[in-house]
């Protein structure tokens, strides 16, 4: 697409709210906007100065498109659709997947306290959300030492630990009646309410009263609980009259990032708070309401009865959006609380901001660099695959990606190679290369700006072929060789491959020697982790009279082979082995050492 026709369009863009997508020469979403004026917006892209990062997404810019929309919230509405569908690269603050943990009681004949991060409509009782899940945890483990509700996410035949510390009134055998439950789960509500001060309050005087009858032990418990109260509970120390439950928004920019600080308010206290930073594209007050928005939206984030926002954010939009009541507060202590978070996120830009570059350079400059090394179109995108056996045996194969200098988890694959029975490298590297890239084709996934082998001219050749003669792909391809002592030696490019010289102290090396080290990692674990399940079932399935089930009674008691060979054929008729089968399996373990695994 050339720039003449970028101006053509820009042109005659409307002055009407909706919603804009960047592609890249390839055709991708790389970018997805919104606007109440779309022809403001998008032009101020292409004219003026934009800030480094901001002038490397217009860099990758061939052509947009557009959708108008007659709201501004629908805008906001279409925005978020539409990152969800096309999963753009630079909508970083849109794709945060974090969920929170909540403490629940569940909706049953003998409830339970559970940490979830799931909030469902199931007739439940949710309290948080907890940015900490150790928190959670910790506050939860207080109250099953305050009120012993069941633990068990089944009914046992018999009572357990917690029967006998204490924490559990055993329901699974002594009758525990509906009285009895409900009350405990209104002490629990009240305190995770904002009643834990009384109830601490409750537990001094029972401190006082068992020192008075110089019992001393019991006192001590409840002096250790009042103190682990004070610990978990009490760590806020700002508080609201009216109660409410609100969640307050605070933002600070600089240099092309964003920090949103979020204050949870539960019951009028300060309980948790959440910090998220990211880069943005367009103007502050858009990037900031598309936040919020994503916050609950994209999460399990439960929305409060109120939330407060800074003055000079459009309220009235995301009220309207997310049908919660949405104030900007101009004096009080609701100001405070507002001016606070903002405060917070001024300082905790400035302090991360240090370790923002410092990444920046690692990835993105290192990924630029790399590109311009291999005079080749930034390759934000990088594949790399490596094999693993052992003389031969269970050959698999590992696929890694990275993403702008970053490990991509989701995108990882394993491979069990099918058509290859002898060490045979070139052969492996041909058959899982053609298997990822025909199911990238046909599926339309996306495709890498530069694939890596672990490997050097022999691993290329196999994947060139495969790449170029048999699906036509043109795709830079680049050998990954190591040296005597397994480590990143050289990088090979080219037809025929080369050297590329790389600086040992640079970025671009460090990059690749992470790909490396990665892929390797990857695709070790998975050989490890299949030649072990083969070793198990080699060694027990093979034996007459031994089928899954009696396999699965066996490993669950004694945990390895090598336990039930050295086991007595008493000791596995104890578990329900027939004595015979006990003594073949005996047998065949001994003649049949299958614990002697080669080292790689």
């Amino acid at each position: 697409m050339t720039a003449d026709h970028i101006q053509n369009k820009l042109a005659i863009l409307p002055d009407k709210p909706g919603c804009y997508l960047m592609k890249s020469k390839k055709g991708e979403v790389i970018y997805v906007g919104k606007s109440k004026a779309l022809r403001n917006r998008v032009r101020s892209y292409f004219k003026g100065a934009n800030d480094l990062k901001t002038q490397r997404l217009v860099n990758e810019i061939a052509d947009f498109e557009y959708i108008v929309t007659a709201s501004e919230v629908e805008a906001l509405i279409l925005e978020l659709n539409l990152v969800k569908k096309h999963d753009p690269r630079y909508n970083v603050m849109l794709k945060d997947d974090k969920s929170y943990p909540f403490l629940k009681i569940t909706n049953e004949r003998h409830p339970r306290l559970i940490v979830t991060r799931k909030v469902k409509k199931d007739k439940g009782k949710y309290f948080g959300p907890y940015t900490n899940v150790y928190a959670a945890r910790e506050t939860k483990k207080l109250l099953d030492r305050l009120y012993p509700l069941r633990k068990c996410n089944t009914m046992p035949k018999r009572v357990c630990l917690y029967y006998h510390i204490n924490q559990c009134l055993g329901p699974c055998e002594f009758p525990v009646s509906k009285e009895t439950n409900q009350d405990l789960v209104q002490k629990i509500s009240t305190f995770l309410n904002g009643g834990h001060k009384e109830i601490k309050e409750e537990l001094k005087q029972k401190m006082h009263d068992f020192s008075e009858n110089m019992d001393f032990e019991k006192a001590k418990e409840y002096r250790d609980l009042i103190d682990h109260i004070e610990a978990v509970m009490e760590k806020q120390t700002m508080e609201l009259h009216d109660l409410s439950d609100r969640d307050v928004f605070g933002y600070s920019v600089d240099k092309g990032y964003m920090c949103v600080q979020v204050f949870f308010i539960r019951q009028g206290k300060l309980i948790e708070r959440d910090v998220s930073i990211f880069p943005f594209y367009n103007d502050a007050s858009e990037a900031f309401i598309s936040f919020i928005a994503s916050f609950y939206t994209h999460s399990n984030h439960i929305k409060p009865k109120e939330i407060n926002v800074p003055m000079g954010t459009d309220h009235e939009l995301i009220e309207e959006y997310l049908e919660v009541k949405v104030h900007t507060p101009y004096r009080g202590q609701k100001k405070k609380l507002v001016d606070l978070s903002t405060e917070n996120a001024e300082i905790a830009l400035s302090e991360k901001f240090s370790l923002i570059e410092q990444n920046e350079h690692r990835t993105i400059n290192a990924v630029e660099e790399l590109g311009e090394i291999l005079h080749v179109e930034t390759p934000h995108r990088i594949e790399a695959f490596d094999n693993s056996n052992i003389q031969g045996t269970n050959p698999v194969s590992a696929l890694v990606v990275f993403i702008d200098g970053k490990a991509n988890k989701n995108e990882y694959r394993k491979y069990k190679v099918k058509t290859v029975d002898k060490p045979d490298d070139y052969e492996t590297m041909r058959e899982v290369v053609r298997r990822r890239y025909k199911r990238v084709l046909k599926e339309g996934l996306p495709l890498p700006d530069l694939i890596m082998v672990d490997g050097s001219k022999g691993q290329m050749s196999a994947a060139r072929e495969v790449l170029e003669d048999e699906l036509g792909l043109d795709i830079p391809l680049c050998g990954l060789a190591k040296n005597d002592k397994h480590r990143t030696s050289e990088l090979l490019y080219g037809d025929p491959p080369a050297p590329v010289p790389l600086k040992r102290n640079g970025q671009p090396f460090y990059l690749i020697q992470r790909i490396q080290d990665e892929v390797h990692r990857f695709a070790i674990s998975f050989h490890r982790q299949l030649r072990g399940k083969q070793s198990i079932q080699s060694a027990l399935d093979e034996i007459e009279g031994v089928g899954p089930k009696r396999r699965q009674i066996l490993l669950e008691h004694f945990r390895s082979i090598e336990a039930i060979k050295q086991a007595e054929s008493k000791e596995m008729a104890k578990l329900g082995i027939p004595f015979n089968i006990a003594e073949n399996i005996k047998e065949y373990l001994t003649n049949n050492d299958k614990e002697n695994v080669p080292k790689e």
